[in-house]
């Protein structure tokens, strides 16, 4: 690594040894100190302890390289959040590395490693521990120590067995531990209230692991084991899993009871000793992949298998009703799927004046949903996270007590003439739709004082915000939007919050520092060279004082 990137915090650069005049644009001594470096797929062999030099850095990603140590000096980055060695010779990890109060993610994988430093537990901040792919053939007893990690990879390495100290871990959402030599798993492991994703393919288990507390878990891969015998009772407390992977196991019987999984989506039993299937199979309501080639099944024909799940859980139920009694199944699960009024909350209706429907994945808003407002007065309206592509034409019901909308998360692509006629609305909330365009109808929401466009596709500002008075607030983040009319802006004379980080801003315009109503504005993450970060950093205060000092006299 050349010298003066060690030293790019001290040293004063090139262009200030020229005595030249600097605009306001290049003063050299306002440089903020580096927090990231990337010195990742090189050729270095070693890191200098001249690492210490660079004490903001937050990120440092060498991996890639031919490194086989790593420089204490590493120890007094106490800004550290994130530490990429992968894919390097590294025979171990300094002890000054459990110095980093800061650091979040830790990543190791593929290297040479036999051991773990004892202390790794001390790294309380760490959310994200990736040791795969070394030789590791233990986990320190410390590891109960990381309350606050969420992904651990511990595969591919030469574990015989898993401490069970790790329950402790209660913020682990994915643990992966496949391709070691575990025999057991554990049974503390089964308190693991957290757990979302267990992967335990090719190992040596013989037995499929207990799970009684684990009730958020989702997905469970075991895959190429030696699994004989898939215990019913284990089955029951898995009430949340979605995908289950048993392939290439020696699994002689699936149990009945298999049908508990209801959220089941995903069953892949291929190559293992199952001569025959339990027909309830067939009524697991969200099972999408079935997978059973390589099994000796008596009772389903070859061509069957060949034509896919719903085919062949259709032959499945078929056979349920030759059984014998059961049809009287079907109309229940129908009953349950239709909107009654029950899926609407009738107690917020009266009580707090809101009508919610969100998060249900819907196309369109039933019209069980409005009719069980009654005469009601409705004030606030949450419709967000479905799959909405129109704003539902029945708001218009709700025009006269109507204040504040959500309809984030969804994929509308155009306002409605009718949400213009809801006059008393104050917030209006589309973040997260495909929206490019705002109807000039809208000048008619005279009290909008709030309104959320973040994650859409507006490549120009919508104008018809510009003749809303009222407006004290506009969130317009992570869009595409090109430029801004600061004449116009200026004129909004309650405009207090402008959001426009992470979009397509050639250059701010210096009249925008005319604006002195706003007191939050946020520019990060767009295009323009200036204001420079340093500037931006500073508030909302200093960067209109930039802006009015670069307006042409």
């Amino acid at each position: 690594v050349p010298e003066h990137v060690w030293r790019i915090n001290l040293d004063t650069p090139e262009e200030a040894q020229q005595n030249l005049s600097f605009g306001a644009a290049d003063r050299w001594w306002e440089q903020t100190d580096l927090t990231k470096l990337i010195l990742a797929s090189n050729k270095l062999q070693s890191l200098s302890e001249d690492v210490q030099l660079l004490p903001a850095l937050t990120m440092l990603d060498v991996h890639d390289n031919q490194l086989t140590s790593l420089p204490s000096a590493l120890g007094q980055l106490e800004n550290l959040q994130k530490l990429d060695v992968s894919h390097n010779k590294l025979r171990s990890l300094p002890e000054e590395l459990l110095q980093l109060p800061r650091l979040r993610s830790l990543l190791v994988q593929h290297n040479e490693l036999s051991q773990l430093p004892e202390g790794l537990g001390q790294l309380l901040s760490l959310e994200e521990l990736d040791v795969s792919n070394n030789q590791l053939t233990a986990i320190p007893s410390s590891f109960a120590l990381l309350v606050n990690v969420v992904r651990l990879n511990l595969a591919c390495n030469q574990l015989k067995e898993l401490p069970a100290d790790l329950s402790a871990m209660k913020s682990l959402r994915q643990l992966d531990c496949t391709k070691n030599y575990l025999e057991t798993v554990p049974p503390k492991l089964a308190t693991m209230a957290s757990l979302e994703q267990l992967y335990l393919r090719k190992n040596k288990l013989r037995s499929l692991p207990e799970f009684p507390s684990c009730r958020l878990l989702k997905e469970l891969h075991a895959g190429e084991n030696q699994i004989e015998i898939l215990n019913a009772e284990n089955l029951k407390q898995l009430s949340s899993l979605c995908v289950l992977e048993l392939r290439d196991n020696k699994i002689k019987a699936v149990p009945e009871e298999i049908t508990v999984l209801q959220k089941l989506e995903r069953l892949d039993l291929a190559n293992n000793d199952i001569s025959r299937l339990p027909y309830t199979l067939g009524n697991l309501p969200q099972l999408k992949f079935l997978a059973l080639e390589g099994n000796p099944l008596r009772t389903i024909r070859r061509d069957l298998l060949q034509k896919g799940t719903q085919e062949l859980l259709k032959y499945l139920r078929s056979k349920i009703q030759d059984d014998g009694p059961g049809p009287n199944e079907e109309p229940a699960v129908t009953a349950m799927t239709l909107p009654s009024q029950s899926k609407v909350n009738i107690h917020a209706i009266t009580t707090l004046k809101l009508l919610e429907y969100s998060d249900k994945q819907a196309a369109e808003i039933p019209d069980a949903v409005f009719d069980a407002v009654g005469t009601n007065p409705v004030a606030t309206v949450n419709f967000s996270k479905n799959q909405l592509r129109e704003i539902p034409p029945r708001l218009v019901e709700l025009k006269d007590s109507l204040c504040d909308v959500s309809l984030g998360f969804n994929k509308i692509s155009s306002v409605s003439s009718e949400l213009c006629l809801l006059q008393k609305l104050t917030h209006l909330d589309l973040r997260n739709n495909v929206l490019t365009a705002l109807p000039e109808e809208m000048e008619a929401l005279k009290k909008l004082h709030t309104i959320n466009l973040a994650f859409n596709r507006f490549k120009v500002f919508p104008s018809v915000l510009y003749h809303l008075p009222a407006l004290e607030t506009i969130l317009l983040s992570n869009n595409q939007v090109g430029s801004i009319d600061p004449v116009q802006l200026k004129g909004m004379e309650k405009l207090g919050t402008l959001d426009l980080q992470n979009n397509d801003l050639l250059q701010v315009p210096p009249e925008l520092g005319n604006c002195e109503n706003l007191r939050s504005l946020l520019l990060e993450g767009n295009p323009f060279r200036t204001p420079r970060a340093a500037v931006l950093a500073k508030g909302t205060a200093a960067v209109l004082e930039y802006l009015r000092s670069r307006i042409p006299t």
